[in-house]
């Protein structure tokens, strides 16, 4: 059991905690055997980017000499990294034996996944023509022994490193002579699928991982050696993905930032996996080459890494064992034919993707761009999908002869590619582009339209939690709202003016804006409610994020814990504060949810006396969010959209099927009880089918 040395709990591990969630989906016998193949995927994935970032982060505070420093929870750095590490090592062995377990319910279901010593003679000859056709050419192999310069291992690809024990070797001597042994690299490549699906035999299905088929071809790719042995063990290692910005005045934002990230290819490496079945010498040969420092987290690993490729583990045809897709449901009321913008002129609407389709965000772009009382469309974008119909709305805009303005961030983490070349895109088409705040990314998900309407200028608009993005839209569940409620689109423009004249700070009735409003209208709310609970009435706060790590805002809320205020909060990610304390936090709740979907919207409810106010926002109670960003949330005035939301948090609080309780040991028990089962993803859609079924 970790302990908390505090009232916060350390931010790095309670993110770990939550990668745990993930990995428990993949024990899940909820869960169709593919998905849980997938949710290793994700477990893998979601870990090579927390080292990428958080690890990075902590090692760059060892790295500067501030021995003893604190980061987040209180902990030595140093520490902090040995702590991590050990976690991961223990969540690594678990990811490998559940990986185990599930090929075994695999073969239940005639799938094999074998390895190259399994092959039957037909699928030698299978695999050795894909070798030749198909991975061949596309092969990267190095050989090291004479190199001058270790060569730079790209962050996250996975190798085998070779080694070769030359007929010339005498095993009688103490010592072996180095030119004796030749060691090599060979880089998986990204461009062939990494499962390659075999020739069926019978009702059987057989994969091999392409690292295998590799394997079974190393005399093809080293016939020059004459080798009496050889071994290939896969590798990876994951670099600091930070971005370092010069301050070059010659330099264009963009071109900054293309050099930023490109200098990700050379950063300083912070973690190292390897097979556990390596030779010790071919590890401590690459350990050496490679200059990995004790700082770095060394992890031992399986026969595999990038196990985030499980994420695209073929279906193989068995929909059985995977979820069934949900059809998008129509938002009640605003049909996709006709005009959405006369829709929304009488009344505000409520997206909630993926239950609704995202296409009425593309209807709405779409009915902008070609309007011809439409005169100006304005957008913020942080992540795109890699083929952007939202990027081609605003193009056809441009054609239209609209005044377009976008807004997009070029620091989006890991996205910073995508979004310069959709920037350099739009911009040749004629697009208006803003690149953000000095000092503060702009996460806020909003768009604005003015329509000339009776001599004057009609405004709509939207107002999300999440991307503007198609492709995630299908799993991350989000909240839009489409308004044309003048004042709150009025302060919206305010948003989009702030972007071009930084030095004015704008004031807000309706909106809350980050990086000037929102801790401080959020203390408010906090505030009114420790007041009417010492007064003797009502009182609660809920609350659905993704992460709270923000110790101000955690303060405040043990301050209304105390004094009486029922609080429940559902923290997908990370969670610093500590529920169910005595004394601190004894009425606090706190619950995780990790399904089907990934929990992303932002809601914000307050009982105000019994006058329930409620928020949607792109903002986390994050310091990030809170003092470093731009970030928009809206005030829900439209009761039936109030109740709504009020319904669908409802809904998520009583999972008891998915949800897990956060508590000081961070043990991720699932929540359990004697009510009948509530898997609030489920129960979500049941919710709008009725709801549109309804009268």
């Amino acid at each position: 059991m970790i302990k908390t040395k505090n009232q916060y709990i350390n931010r790095e591990i309670s993110w770990l905690r939550f990668n745990e969630r993930v990995l428990q989906e993949s024990v899940d016998v909820n869960v169709p055997l593919i998905e849980r193949l997938r949710f290793l995927g994700i477990f893998s994935n979601n870990l090579d980017e927390f080292f990428k970032v958080r690890y990075a982060t902590v090692k760059r505070i060892v790295d500067a000499g501030e021995k003893g420093k604190s980061v987040l929870g209180g902990e030595n750095a140093k520490e902090l990294l040995e702590e991590i590490t050990q976690i991961c090592i223990t969540q690594q062995a678990k990811s490998v034996e559940i990986l185990k377990q599930v090929e075994k319910e695999l073969e239940h279901q005639n799938i094999y996944i074998i390895n190259e010593t399994e092959l039957s003679a037909a699928q030698k000859k299978f695999a050795k023509n894909y070798f030749l056709q198909k991975v061949s050419p596309q092969l990267m192999t190095i050989v090291l022994n004479d190199l001058t310069e270790f060569p730079t291992l790209k962050d996250t690809a996975a190798y085998l490193a070779v080694k070769m024990i030359l007929k010339s070797y005498d095993r009688t001597k103490q010592t072996a002579d180095k030119k004796e042994k030749r060691y090599a690299l060979i880089e998986i490549p990204k461009g062939v699928d990494r499962f390659v699906v075999l020739p069926k035999e019978g009702n059987k299905n057989y994969i091999i991982m392409l690292d295998d088929v590799i394997r079974f071809c190393l005399d093809s790719i080293f016939t020059m050696f004459d080798y009496s042995s050889i071994a290939a063990n896969m590798i990876k290692i994951t670099r600091d993905a930070e971005l370092d910005i010069d301050n070059d005045l010659s330099k264009s934002f963009i071109e900054k930032i293309s050099s930023s990230v490109e200098h990700r290819k050379i950063s300083d490496p912070v973690r190292f996996v390897y097979d556990k079945n390596i030779a010790k010498d071919t590890l401590e040969f690459l350990m050496d080459k490679m200059q990995i420092e004790d700082t770095d987290s060394v992890i031992p690993g399986g026969r595999y890494h990038n196990k985030r490729d499980y994420m695209g583990f073929p279906s193989l045809g068995r929909q059985d064992l995977m979820y069934d897709k949900i059809k998008p449901l129509p938002v009640k009321g605003l049909g996709l034919e006709g005009s959405i913008l006369e829709k929304i002129a009488t009344k505000d609407y409520l997206q909630y993707t993926p239950y609704h389709t995202f296409s009425y965000m593309i209807k709405f772009l779409r009915e902008a761009a070609m309007d011809p009382k439409v005169k100006t469309i304005k957008i913020t974008v942080y992540r795109l999908a890699s083929d952007s119909q939202v990027a081609a709305c605003l193009a056809n805009a441009v054609k239209n002869g609209k005044q377009v303005t976008l807004q997009i961030e070029l620091r989006a983490r890991f996205d910073e590619q995508a979004n310069i070349r959709y920037a350099e895109e739009l911009q040749a088409e004629g697009v208006k582009l803003i690149f953000g705040v000095p000092g503060l990314k702009v996460h806020s998900k909003i768009c604005l339209i003015e329509r000339e309407e009776d001599n004057s200028l009609k405004r709509y608009g939207f107002i999300s939690t999440g991307n503007f993005n198609e492709s995630t839209a299908k799993i991350y569940t989000d909240y839009t709202l489409f308004t044309a409620h003048e004042p709150i689109l009025k302060e919206l423009n305010k948003v989009f003016d702030f972007f071009e004249t930084t030095y004015k700070i704008n004031k807000y009735k309706h909106l809350v804006v980050s990086p000037h409003y929102t801790k401080n209208f959020f203390k408010k709310l906090i505030d009114n409610e420790i007041e009417n609970a010492r007064m003797g009435k009502e009182a609660f706060i809920k609350i659905k994020m993704n992460s709270f790590t923000s110790y101000k805002m955690i303060d405040r809320l043990y301050k209304a814990s105390n004094a009486g205020v029922k609080i429940q909060l559902i923290i997908r990610g990370i969670c610093c504060l500590v529920p169910g304390v005595k004394g601190m936090s004894e009425n606090i709740e706190a619950i995780s949810i990790v399904d089907k979907f990934l929990e992303h919207p932002r809601i914000f409810i307050f009982c105000n006396g019994g006058e329930e106010r409620v928020f949607i926002s792109s903002a986390d109670f994050m310091t990030r969010n809170l003092e470093n960003r731009v970030e928009v949330g809206c005030p829900i005035y439209d009761p039936e959209i109030k109740r709504e939301l009020l319904d669908t948090f409802e809904m998520s609080w009583n999972d008891n099927v998915k949800a897990r309780v956060f508590n000081e040991a961070q043990d991720n028990a699932y929540r359990k009880n004697d009510k009948p089962a509530i898997r609030s993803q489920f129960a979500m859609y049941d919710y709008y089918v009725d709801k549109i079924a309804e009268k």
